[in-house]
């Protein structure tokens, strides 16, 4: 029998560990090369993984397992016959253990709350630690239905205990009182990791500032059909974002740097991390040299970098790196908020809804296309002399794309 042995690769530099997401197959399924199996998160992307051999498969890890790179987790036998009709053959074995199994909850369920089961009320004595719960509640232990030897009232059903309503009994309550509890990602942990480290190791303020829309709404109504035809991309607001950021960028350089030990870095290019939600949480693919980038590339980069990520495609070399983020909460309805930096980065810029709002312009009282935008930065490396002005400088970009960013020919700069 030839039997190979399958193993966690590495899907990038420092990750030692991955989860197991999702099998894409049963035990004694009948798999083809490169037929994805599995779906396995690390803690900067979900990957597929490939069956390497066409064979039987037999499962070595269960779903939610973390395992190490380099640990086995299932066998293929390459001898095994592909079934007629390539039905994937019945897996006997399985189907012996879901009896043992059917039968586990049975000898494993922990006896329900006596507060949520009991018919009648308890008159159990309380414990101390009880006793000055329902002291402080205001509630008589004899309305509390103890769940403790003899119906000895514990700690946690003092907890418990509803402090009655006027008119009414502690048990007068009614609806579902149940919790659900799941276990977090990969992903998600070491998202949770990352925010907190830079909530506790960074000196982070925010800077807020407003721009018009005005104008990137009528070059889109304007251009729209024929930028789409010409590009295959439609003009979206992130390709003027990303270049008014760009722009500040290069007017500002300690905003795109990062702060390794007792020393500064300062990139001359950049590398612009765009925050997008996908299935398994937020992920910040990266726009490489976006600089050097027209309109158009910048439109079709995000478009198949969003694809990637909400179809769970996404390589961690393509969120590798980045030297200042971008991220829209907008187009979740949010007005106002303060990003957090994605380290090592030093600064993110946080985009919002668009509202008709009233603003002054030249006397008057109009009504225009309002954005809030704001800039968290890291207050170690960036002065606000330099966040402030950075912000500023994006502000003219949106305020006035024709001349700050489209070079003053609105169809040259659009590539049209």
């Amino acid at each position: 029998m030839s039997i190979l042995e399958m193993k966690v690769p590495s899907p990038g530099e420092s990750i030692t560990e991955v989860e197991i997401a999702t099998w894409l197959v049963k035990d004694g399924d009948y798999v083809e090369k490169d037929q994805p199996i599995a779906e396995v998160d690390s803690d900067k992307a979900t990957l597929e993984l490939p069956a390497e051999e066409s064979g039987v498969i037999t499962l070595k890890a269960e779903e939610g397992d973390v395992v190490q790179v380099g640990q086995v987790v299932c066998l293929i036998d390459r001898d095994a016959a592909k079934p007629a009709g390539g039905a994937a053959p019945a897996a006997e074995a399985p189907k012996q253990e879901e009896a043992p199994k059917a039968a586990e909850p049975a000898k494993t369920e922990a006896p329900k709350p006596a507060a949520a089961a009991a018919q009648s009320y308890a008159t159990g004595t309380p414990s101390p630690a009880a006793k000055k719960i329902l002291d402080e509640k205001g509630i008589d232990a004899s309305q509390v239905s103890g769940s403790g030897r003899d119906g000895r009232i514990s700690k946690t059903d003092a907890e418990l205990a509803a402090v009655p309503a006027m008119g009414g009994s502690s048990l007068s309550a009614t609806g579902s009182r149940s919790t659900t509890t799941t276990k977090l990602s990969v992903l998600r942990r070491k998202i949770a990791q990352r925010l907190v480290s830079v909530k506790n190791e960074t000196a982070m303020l925010t800077t807020f500032n407003e721009v018009d829309m005005s104008e990137i709404f009528r070059l889109r109504k304007q251009y729209k059909e024929e930028f789409a035809q010409k590009h295959g991309v439609g003009l979206g607001f992130m390709s003027f974002f990303t270049k008014a950021v760009t722009r500040a960028l290069e007017m500002y350089p300690d905003v795109n740097a990062s702060i390794d030990g007792d020393f500064k870095v300062n990139y001359d290019f950049c590398d612009i991390s765009i925050a997008v939600s996908g299935p398994k949480g937020l992920m910040v693919p990266v726009l490489r040299n976006a600089e050097n980038m027209s309109f158009a590339n910048v439109e079709g980069n995000i478009k198949d970098l969003a694809t990637k990520v909400r179809d769970g495609k996404i390589t961690v070399d393509e969120m590798t790196g980045g030297t200042f983020t971008i991220t829209n909460g907008g187009t979740f309805g949010s007005m106002l908020s303060t990003p957090i930096i994605n380290p090592p980065q030093s600064a993110i810029l946080g985009m919002h809804n668009i509202i008709q709002r009233p603003v002054a312009v030249d006397g008057q009282v109009v009504i225009r296309p309002m954005m809030y935008v704001a800039m968290s930065y890291d207050h170690r490396i960036i002065d606000g002399k330099e966040s402030v002005g950075f912000l500023v400088a994006v502000k003219e970009g949106i305020d006035n794309p024709v001349e700050i960013l489209l070079g003053g020919d609105e169809r040259k700069g659009l590539g049209l």
